[in-house]
């Protein structure tokens, strides 16, 4: 189920934001007091917000010690010079902190994307699990001081080496106006693709792209094939990311494959590539909500289901190459593959367009084996628009 977070409790932060009540320490300890049952304090000592459903939007082992295995760790361990990263959707500021708490960089500059005033107003109330936390509430509270929300700042100014940019708005404005070829890491925090696919786009990838160093590492959480097939078509090898507290690992990108350590598992390769569910989320214009999306990548799949695309029910693709089906799996399978003009799911045309998973080549073609989960994806897809255009012009 994705998590959203709990409306309510944004809003009270932000009425005591506007009405001056931040503007003290005691009185920021005071609106804790009263809101702090809507929070969950994890293992590390970090806060998590509930969401609506009352579930902690972390993990319960804590929210810092999540960000520094799946997003520090991964992208930025060994750098020691100038370090640069970019955190979209910093939230109360933990990826940041964990950040600073880890990197064993000489000098720091983050740029921190955050849409919400008012998450960034509680960032400053929820007690800090670590020193490092306290630098990003002073980069907050700088921000909020210039927009004229505070008219006090309780925390001491960054230790010198390290340069904390705060940008409030929609991270679709803000990105393009970045640095092409800036940045060591980015941070995609956003919220769950299935609800705010805003950030989840071909198009918005595209930018992350453009602002991501040659040799730079992408992280985020997800897993989700309609992102990592955005990554895919703006160029970026993908790979599976730390198995963390959650079911399943987060995906790494790098426009270097060189960069990416694991692949992505063949299952997840097969349905990015074969199935309906690998077409990406797309908003040509970088403006639709998130309903326009949804709704646009839904009707892109109920065309291509069945003509361009296998069908993702029963992850119908993961069967190619059975010479056993059987119960109701099996008839299922084999009814979708038929649909797509594949009679046998061994035969040779289901061998064609898997062959470039497998060690040796299978279907006579003799190609070269891909090297990586980009390559094997775009090979099963080629292979899969021959079988398309050849069926168009029997």
């Amino acid at each position: 189920m994705a998590l959203t977070p709990r409306g309510d409790v944004l809003r009270e932060v932000m009425d005591h934001l506007e009405g001056g009540a931040l503007d003290s320490v005691n009185r920021r300890r005071e609106l804790w007091r009263s809101i702090s049952d809507k929070f969950i304090r994890t293992d590390d000592g970090s806060y998590t917000l509930k969401s609506e459903a009352g579930e902690a939007m972390h993990t319960r082992v804590g929210a810092m010690t999540e960000a520094i295995e799946k997003f520090v760790k991964p992208t930025v361990s060994g750098i020691r010079g100038d370090l640069r990263v970019l955190d979209l959707c910093s939230g109360l500021g933990y990826n940041t902190a964990a950040l600073l708490e880890f990197t064993e960089a000489s000098s720091i500059t983050v740029d921190m994307v955050e849409i919400s005033v008012a998450t960034m107003a509680t960032a400053l109330i929820v007690p800090s699990p670590n020193p490092a936390h306290k630098i990003v509430k002073a980069a907050y509270e700088d921000f909020l001081l210039s927009e004229g929300l505070l008219s006090l700042i309780t925390s001491p100014p960054p230790p010198r080496g390290i340069e904390l940019r705060v940008h409030c708005g929609d991270a679709r404005a803000v990105v393009p106006g970045l640095d092409e070829g800036y940045y060591d890491a980015v941070f995609l925090d956003a919220f769950s693709p299935g609800v705010a696919p805003e950030l989840y786009t071909v198009e918005f990838i595209s930018l992350l792209a453009g602002v991501l160093k040659e040799g730079g590492i992408l992280a985020t959480y997800t897993s989700a094939a309609p992102m990592r097939s955005a990554l895919i078509e703006a160029g970026f090898h993908v790979g599976q990311g730390p198995v963390f507290g959650r079911k399943s690992g987060g995906t790494l990108a790098s426009l270097d494959p060189g960069m990416i350590r694991e692949p992505l598992d063949w299952r997840d390769e097969r349905m990015i590539a074969l199935s309906d569910a690998g077409i990406p989320y797309r908003d040509p214009e970088l403006s639709a909500d998130a309903i326009e999306i949804m709704e646009r990548r839904r009707a892109e799949r109920m065309s291509a289901r069945g003509v361009t695309r296998i069908s993702s029910a029963v992850k119908t693709p993961l069967y190619l190459g059975s010479e056993r089906l059987e119960g109701g799996t099996g008839r299922r399978v084999r009814r979708n593959l038929t649909r797509f003009g594949i009679d046998d799911p061994s035969g040779p045309e289901a061998l064609y367009i898997i062959c470039p998973q497998m060690e040796e080549c299978v279907c006579g073609c003799g190609e070269y084996r891909p090297g990586n989960s980009r390559e094997r994806i775009l090979s099963m897809r080629r292979r899969l628009m021959d079988l398309v255009n050849l069926r168009h012009l029997a």
